[in-house]
């Protein structure tokens, strides 16, 4: 089980990145992670699809495309999920209830590769090795 203190940590570890807002984390001026409480729609988009609301927090995170989150969704679909309202858009939703520290750190590294400057991804990634 993940916490808001989790997500904060793990970005803040990474280059470049803020707090916009309260739980509201960028790469310079790039959204990477966010609250993103459910809204009345969401839940009867959810319900109307067979699936069943998740309580609690919940995150959301860019990932590079949308078969990315088809394939998170399809893998651990108590953890990941989407509505409607993110049809078309290379974002997932988290249940961090449901996800581990060591995975929830993968998803936002990975959402960080994909929005930070090039350059900058090059140098992290050189420094990784």
């Amino acid at each position: 089980m993940a916490t808001w203190n989790d997500v904060a940590h793990i970005v803040g570890g990474l280059p470049l990145t803020a707090e916009q807002s309260p739980r509201d984390w960028r790469v310079g001026k790039k959204m990477l992670a966010w609250e993103r409480p459910l809204r009345p729609s969401d839940g009867e988009a959810l319900a109307a699809q067979g699936s069943e609301p998740p309580q609690g927090d919940i995150l959301g995170v860019r990932v590079p495309d949308e078969g990315i989150k088809f394939a998170l969704i399809s893998d651990d679909p108590g953890v990941y999920f989407t509505t409607p309202h993110f049809d078309g858009y290379a974002a997932v939703l988290v249940n961090l209830d449901a996800i581990d520290a060591g995975d929830l750190e993968e998803l936002i590294t990975e959402a960080w590769l994909t929005q930070a400057p090039r350059k900058l991804v090059q140098e992290f990634l050189a420094d990784s090795r």
